[in-house]
Order: C-alpha cells, then structure tokens, then sequence
C-alpha cells in the first residue's frame, strides 16, 4: 500500500511538472554565432558519445551472448595484450584530443572581447539587475534598474500563470542586433550570476571583480534569462529580459532614454508637492521594496521588518533618511544612496512615512536627501 501511494504521488508530480512546462531534450540553439559553436560542440560530443556507447555495449553484450556458459563456452586464460591496450588507450585520446582543439578555438571566440561597439554594464542586486550604457560622448549617461514585473497574486497562487511566469520585468535591457555588445559584469553585495541562454553568455556577478562577456545577437526578438547564483531569499524572482532591436531601433532607443535621463536629473532641482511625492513614491516602492517589505508594509516576520507602524518610519525623518541611503550593515537592508535619484529617494521615503496608516504628515525632499548626503 505505501509503495501504491508512492507511485501515485510522483505520477501526479509528473502530470503537473509536464503541464507547467515544456518539456525539450536537448540544449537551445541560440540566435548568436558563439551560441551555434556551442551547439555544434556539444553535438559533436554527443555522437562521439553514442558510437563508443554503442560499439563498447554492443561487443560486451555479443560476448556475453555468444560465449555464454549454456553454450560450453570456456573462458580464456590470459593476462594481457598489448595491442588491446594500446587500442583502448590510444583511440579514447585522439578522440578527446580532437574534441579538445574543437573547444579550444570555440572558448577562444568567447573570449575575444577586442572591437566592440556597444558596452553594457550589469550590476546585481539583491534581487534586481541594474544596466548603465557606457559611452563617453553621452550628455547624460543612460543607467536604470530592471526588476521582476510578475504580479504578486500569481506568485501567491491567486492568479492563474501566464506563459512568461517570474520572466517579466518592468524594464528590459536593449540592445542592437549585427552588433557586438561587451558585459562588464560585477555586483554590488553577493554573487549573482547573468544567464541568458539564447544568447550562450552565462558569467557571475561578484562583488569587487568585473567579469566581461560579449554577443552578436544575429536575430530580433525578446530573450529571457535568469539570475543562475543561490544569491538570497528572492533569488528567483531575478529575471533577466534582453529586448533585440535593429540598431535603428536602438539608437532611437538610447537618445530617448538619455532625454529621460536629463529629465530625471532635472526633478532634483524643481519644487515638488506633497501629493505628487507620494504619487511617485508609491512607484518607486513598488519597483524598489515591496519584494521585502511586502506591498502594504508588513514586512516579513523574522526576516524582513514592519514598515507601518515602524520606528523608523515614525521617527525623526534623519533616521530613516540614514537607513535608506546607508543601508543597515548585517541585514539585507541595502544602501539606496547610489540606486535611487535623489528625487526617488525623497520620494518614496515621504511615501513610507505617509502611508499604510502612518501619517506622520511631513515630506522629505530632493534638497533635504542631497544635503544629507553632503553631511549637511
């Protein structure tokens, strides 16, 4: 009876693991030149693999066959050949020899980080990604965080999930295709790692080292990724969106974005309401903190805590403006001081402190979080 019940248990796991996914046998080819070397790689390795399996199986099993006991057949006494020996040593490492020069020039190509026009710089975060287009001729560098877009209720099982569960995001990463895009890949508290299979580039994210990594990307389209480091509690709600456009596309793309990147900049200096700080700070929450501190306030207990009704929240607006720009050493709080404008920061710390029932009526604002930054 429990074996019954246990067979019935991983036939339901099946059932509901094939209805939740597709299901392939093989390896993604990509839509890059250094994906295709892959696949052919690991193609190639995959044959080599079945001829030995089916040449050393087949012979053990026909002399198992043919010299079976049943047929009178009497073992051979012998101790050893050196022409066996030299066969089985000799073929296994031409093969592995040239399976190993075929790699080498293959890993060489993914390496070659020489002649690239677009540079990408990919930070971690616990749990998001942030994206700064380098170029030096730029008036307004184009930098900006992409974080998880999948709804809570469906994460909580209140929604039905859609086809790109916990692969959306609120803003993906664009780049141009024909085009050949250098990662610079580091992270700004624990290892990440930025994995887009489509794309063959999958390289860790560590705190003080730079990785790089590169791409042609031959084929428009969108290509989803994940965060691939055990790198904390959300670890899987880390997706990665990369959006391939024409270069076109992705020059139109990259001055509309610098234009908001100048806009941005400009709210730190203009007068700001009551109304339109919580407004936007009330975004910035969403997009930046209700992953932990949940979306009414009430944080996590024992891992994440309260917002509503919170110390910090209540108290003097210099305490949550030195928790929110420094972060809290020893915990996940991180330091929103080189994350977050000072518009956003001013912004959603009015938000926390006027919402959820807290009221404590005052607002903090851009001018208030650049002179508390500069000591003053």
């Amino acid at each position: 009876m429990k074996l019954q019940r246990v067979f019935v248990a991983l036939t339901a796991l099946l059932i509901s693991s094939v209805a939740r996914a597709d299901w392939t046998l093989n390896m993604p080819r990509g839509v890059t030149d250094i994906s295709q070397e892959v696949y052919g790689l690991h193609m190639l390795t995959f044959w080599v693999c079945v001829v030995i399996g089916v040449l050393v199986f087949g012979v053990m099993f026909y002399s198992m066959f043919k010299h079976r006991k049943s047929k009178g057949a009497v073992s051979s006494n012998f101790h050893e050949s050196t022409k066996v020996e030299l066969a089985w040593t000799l073929i296994p490492a031409a093969v592995i020899f040239a399976i190993g020069v075929k790699a080498t020039y293959t890993l060489a190509d993914m390496y070659n980080f020489e002649e690239s026009e677009v540079t990408l710089e990919v930070v971690g975060y616990q749990w998001r990604w942030r994206y700064r287009y380098i170029d030096e001729n730029a008036e307004q560098e184009v930098s900006f965080f992409s974080s998880m877009a999948t709804p809570r209720d469906e994460i909580n099982n209140r929604l039905e999930k859609n086809e790109n569960y916990l692969l959306e995001v609120d803003e993906p990463v664009v780049l141009p295709t024909g085009t050949k895009v250098r990662f610079l890949l580091s992270s700004a508290d624990v290892i990440h790692s930025w994995w887009v299979p489509a794309l063959a580039v999958k390289k860790d994210a560590i705190p003080g080292i730079v990785n790089e990594a590169w791409t042609i990307i031959n084929e428009e389209g969108t290509y989803r990724g994940q965060c691939t480091e055990l790198c904390g509690k959300d670890h899987g709600f880390m997706p990665v969106v990369v959006e391939a456009v024409s270069p076109e596309e992705f020059e139109q793309w990259l001055a509309d974005k610098e234009q908001e990147a100048i806009e941005l900049a400009e709210l730190n200096d203009r007068e700001w309401t009551f109304e339109e700080l919580m407004e936007r700070g009330e975004e910035v929450y969403t997009s930046a903190c209700a992953s932990c501190h949940q979306p009414n306030g009430s944080g996590v207990p024992g891992a994440f805590p309260a917002l509503a009704n919170s110390p910090i929240a209540l108290g003097p607006a210099e305490g949550h403006l030195n928790v929110v720009v420094n972060g809290v050493r020893g915990t996940a709080m991180a330091a929103y001081g080189n994350q977050l404008s000072d518009a956003d920061m001013a912004a959603v710390i009015t938000y926390e402190r006027n919402a959820w029932g807290n009221d404590v009526g005052d607002m903090v604002t851009p001018v208030d979080v650049y002179n508390f930054k500069a000591g003053e």
